[in-house]
């Protein structure tokens, strides 16, 4: 099985995560999954979903964060994930040196 291939039906992933499915309804209206859904407009969720909608309630049930939270930790973990990619891509072209443990200065070859 993909790990993105959406396969598990509302029914199912709220039984697996002890959720209503009206639970998954509201994140879905918040922003915060975005299930794939079939032709007749039944959504379907993938693995990755499910692993999403466990980080939501990890921050909401354990951490007390509320919706509204979540959904900006969400983003920022998307900008740091995109951030991250670039610099990967970025290190192909540039000598990367450290300055400090918390500072990383970036050298383009080209302009050496």
């Amino acid at each position: 099985m993909n790990y993105d291939e959406p396969v598990f039906l509302i029914s199912v992933v709220s039984k697996q995560l002890n959720i209503h499915p009206q639970t998954l309804r509201q994140y879905e209206r918040e922003g915060l999954i975005e299930p794939n859904r079939t032709g007749g407009k039944v959504r379907m969720y993938s693995q990755k979903d499910i692993d999403r909608i466990k980080m939501i309630l990890r921050f909401t049930r354990d951490l007390g964060v509320n919706l509204a939270g979540v959904s900006i930790i969400l983003e920022l973990k998307g900008q740091i994930a995109k951030y991250e990619e670039q610099l990967n891509k970025g290190k192909k072209n540039a000598l990367i040196k450290q300055v400090s443990k918390f500072d990383v200065a970036i050298y383009d070859k080209a302009k050496r």
